[in-house]
């Protein structure tokens, strides 16, 4: 089933995220990031109430919910910062 963001709940201010135990080795993921075989774009990333992570994807104008993590994954965030 596929969900379509509506709106936002926050200012969407994380940049990347990195999801594993290994920064070095785990994956990241930055918005603006091409994925899916270039196809898509990641357009936010949005920490939910429940500190669960979603990543928000765009083709076409068209925005929809791609994966998320939940809060018991270990995942380093980093935020937009600017000035």
């Amino acid at each position: 089933m596929v969900t379509y963001k509506l709106t936002f709940k926050q200012v969407n201010l994380i940049r990347k995220i990195s999801v594993g135990p290994d920064y070095m080795k785990c994956m990241h993921y930055v918005v603006g990031q091409r994925v899916l075989r270039d196809e898509y774009e990641i357009e936010s990333i949005i920490k939910n109430d429940d500190g669960s992570i979603s990543i928000w994807i765009m083709q076409d104008g068209a925005i929809v919910c791609w994966k998320n993590f939940s809060a018991n994954m270990p995942i380093s965030t980093e935020y937009k910062i600017d000035f």
